[in-house]
């Protein structure tokens, strides 16, 4: 079977954060099997635990927010996004501050940081949520709709009416290697007029162009330049991959989302939640000829290769 996994051991990652502009630390420790991701927000003397779970959202107008006991941590998709494309599946975070350090505005610092580390495995089978049946979740011109698929895959559309971004699409069959080369190093991005309002209201403290890309009127006005041509929807599907995991379990499904963001990435991973009849847990062999056996005597499910 293909068995669960952790860091291989503790490492530890500083930066400031976006909103805050606060220099924040973050703890990474190995966990024992079927413990999850757990960050421990602390503040003074007080610390709260919180699941990385799509019941623990409460915010997703700017970034995804997991809250608990009245502490939150905010931004915790591109973290996410590096756990789950290393196959991580449990962890504990300790975060001293409000947010998950933006670092360049990508999960490239976080991924380099995983793969340099290691990870360990542990003595409990990974479970998988395999889609079934489809699922669709509609908010005004946005649609996410999941289809059954042997493979994590993600196809993205953008759609922006400015002459740097326009129409963008991008189709990946994600795995760790994928991730780290083509998609973690797409970066945040945001319209200068979007980062000023948000500067005159108190956010977006740590925001600048070492950490985002930031589109002028008719221009990007990072002095670099872009990272890939297609950097925007690149970043849109490292989103979807950090919020997508909050469902709790990997999965085995097709993504195909048009102009989504994190709200109705969340409203989507709640609805595969309230859906058990669209899909089943599943455990996977370590070879493609080993047939997958499914959790609750279910039925089995044989995909042409394993996926981890």
């Amino acid at each position: 079977m293909i068995y669960q996994k952790t860091l291989q051991q503790p490492v530890k990652i500083s930066g400031i954060g976006l909103h805050s502009g606060q220099e924040i630390t973050m703890s990474l420790r190995p966990a024992e099997a079927n413990t999850g991701i757990i960050f421990h927000r602390s503040e003074g003397e007080r610390i709260v635990s919180i699941e990385a779970s799509s019941a623990n959202v409460v915010d997703t107008r700017m970034a995804t927010v997991i809250g608990k006991g009245g502490l939150s941590v905010s931004t915790v998709e591109h973290l996410m996004a590096a756990l789950a494309a290393c196959g991580i599946d449990n962890l504990h975070i300790d975060i001293d501050g409000p947010e998950v350090p933006i670092m360049d505005g990508s999960a490239a610092p976080f991924i380099a940081l995983l793969q340099d580390c290691g990870t360990r495995q542990l003595a409990a089978n990974r479970k998988y949520l395999a889609i079934r049946k489809p699922i669709t979740v509609v908010d005004g011109e946005k649609r996410v709709t999941l289809i059954p698929s042997r493979f994590f895959r993600i196809s993205y559309d953008i759609a922006f009416d400015h002459p740097c971004i326009s129409l963008q699409h991008r189709a990946v069959k994600v795995s760790e290697n994928l991730f780290a080369k083509d998609l973690a190093p797409a970066r945040t991005f945001g319209f200068l007029h979007e980062v000023e309002y948000l500067k005159a209201n108190g956010l977006a403290r740590g925001g600048s162009l070492e950490n985002a890309v930031v589109i002028g009127e008719d221009s990007i006005l990072n002095p670099e330049g872009l990272r890939f041509n297609d950097e925007f929807v690149r970043h849109k599907i490292l989103d979807a991959i950090g919020d997508f995991s909050l469902v709790g379990y990997p999965i085995l499904g097709h993504i195909k989302a048009y102009k989504a963001g994190h709200d109705i990435n969340h409203q989507t991973v709640e609805k595969i939640l309230a859906s058990p009849d669209c899909w089943q847990l599943v455990e996977l062999g370590e070879s493609p000829q080993k047939k997958t056996r499914a959790v609750a005597g279910q039925r089995s499910f044989a995909p042409d290769m394993a996926f981890s």
